[in-house]
């Protein structure tokens, strides 16, 4: 908890956009010449170079979908449910960030754009990025023991000398005891896992159900055809042997950040929201 709270007081919800989190890494940088006037600086970057890819497709969806139903600004200034969902965020949900002056003022559709795109990123494609890898790593515990229950040994000390006569048992003695290793590494391979009712980024079980009106329902066949031509760039990149980091030394492509999924333990697919 104190990691976190040190963590949340530099907390920025316009640096949780994917363009502005790769400008203060120092991996990108505005250039008007590149797509979407964006230019990274590491070429070889598969979650930034297939994350952008997501980011600018939910960006164009979302900013086709407000436009359909808020014509001007005004429309966005007026809209008091609007008003009211975005000053409970703040004032409720960030409560203690409140008053800082990053936040959109949410009066024109701009606003409205940016700040839905922002959400949607965090809640599909970044998480998607940070979760569903977790299983093929640390579903081995002593790549990521969960806890360390001794202090580093003192040189000289007993235990630092059975690290040295028997570095296996010395570890083991160390990090996560068997019977909370079994609740861990089950807790992760289930956040790993797909189900097979899982509904991903672009698609919708009923679209009908959820609005007849023609002009969303064009943008959002128009996002799944972009996130479906993403999948096929992203096989692409990875049978490209230049790439050396979309496979890495060990031949594992880089598929996190791709768009769809089966059922099960995939280390792929970007479910509509995160779902636990």
């Amino acid at each position: 908890m104190e990691m976190s709270s040190a963590i949340y007081k530099s907390w920025n919800f316009l640096e949780q956009a994917l363009p502005n989190d790769l400008k203060k890494r120092g991996i990108a940088v505005d250039d008007k010449n590149s797509p979407n006037g964006l230019r990274l600086l590491i070429k070889d970057y598969p979650y930034a170079v297939d994350g952008l890819e997501i980011w600018f497709a939910i960006e164009k969806w979302v900013k086709e979908y407000c436009s359909f139903y808020y014509k001007s600004d005004g429309m966005v200034h007026q809209d008091a449910e609007l008003q009211a969902w975005w000053k409970e965020l703040r004032e409720k949900g960030h409560g203690d960030k409140k008053d800082e002056p990053w936040w959109p003022k949410m009066n024109t559709i701009e606003d409205l754009t940016h700040s839905c795109t922002i959400i949607i990123w965090v809640a599909s494609a970044l998480h998607a990025a940070v979760n569903f890898g977790q299983y093929p790593y640390a579903g081995y515990l002593p790549n990521r023991p969960t806890i360390s229950r001794k202090f580093m040994p003192e040189k000289g000390s007993p235990e630092y000398q059975l690290i040295e006569s028997d570095p296996e048992r010395g570890f083991l003695s160390i990090v996560t005891p068997q019977l909370q290793t079994l609740v861990g590494v089950s807790l992760i391979e289930i956040l790993s896992r797909h189900t097979s009712d899982e509904v991903y980024l672009g698609q919708r079980k009923d679209p009908d159900e959820w609005t007849t009106d023609s002009g969303p329902l064009k943008a959002f066949h128009d996002f799944g055809n972009r996130l479906s031509e993403i999948e096929k760039r992203i096989i692409q990149m990875n049978n490209d042997k230049t790439l050396k980091n979309r496979v890495g030394p060990v031949n594992v492509p880089y598929t996190l950040l791709f768009p769809t999924s089966e059922a099960g333990i995939t280390g792929m697919g970007i479910p509509n929201s995160v779902s636990i």
